[in-house]
């Protein structure tokens, strides 16, 4: 039975996260704090679901993504619909959230175990996880981990490809510059 099939993908497919009557929905929340497209929000919304059903029903030990995470650590901060609703009603057994100890080992733990939850990911729901959201192993914990989250409001921020474009014709000007100097 693939996992789409079963009552537990039922109750999480139809269950929304936190009360009715806030400003913002859980998803919009997630859009607005993590300075994504809403329409990215809800597909990593389904995904934490995905994650949460492998968390039951894999057999293993299971990894997230870090977009994953970030769903996973704002749903704990609905801490009594985390508890009292979707662990009690939904999952039907507490979903604990914890740390690294830190460490080569973890490392190596956590690698195997995320390209695990990959594997699991797609024997169950019959695909593969999206790379967009769900990165090989390597790029979740060789590169990723040396992000850092910064505050726009400080800095600019320019993807790669934008910033050695910009240097290039920088450089470009100034070379002219020099030139036109030199006549």
């Amino acid at each position: 039975m693939r996992a789409i099939e079963t009552d537990l993908w039922q109750r999480l497919d139809s269950y929304e996260i936190g009360p009715a009557h806030c400003a913002f929905t859980f998803a919009q929340r997630l859009a607005r704090e993590n300075r994504w497209d809403p329409a990215y929000a809800d597909r990593v919304l389904t995904e934490y679901k995905r994650f949460c059903w492998l968390a039951c029903e894999a057999g293993h030990e299971v990894t997230p993504s870090d977009a994953v995470d970030q769903a996973w650590h704002l749903h704990l901060t609905y801490s009594r619909d985390y508890w009292d609703r979707f662990c009690a009603d939904i999952l039907r057994q507490a979903l604990h959230h914890g740390p690294t100890a830190g460490g080569t080992t973890e490392r190596t733990r956590y690698y195997d175990q995320y390209a695990q939850t990959l594997a699991s990911y797609e024997a169950h729901f019959g695909e593969a996880a999206p790379d967009d959201i769900w990165p090989g192993a390597h790029r979740r914990f060789v590169v990723d981990p040396r992000a850092v989250r910064v505050n726009p409001a400080d800095v600019f921020i320019l993807p790669r490809r934008q910033a050695y474009g910009l240097a290039g014709a920088i450089a470009v000007a100034f070379a002219a510059l020099l030139l036109m100097a030199a006549m």
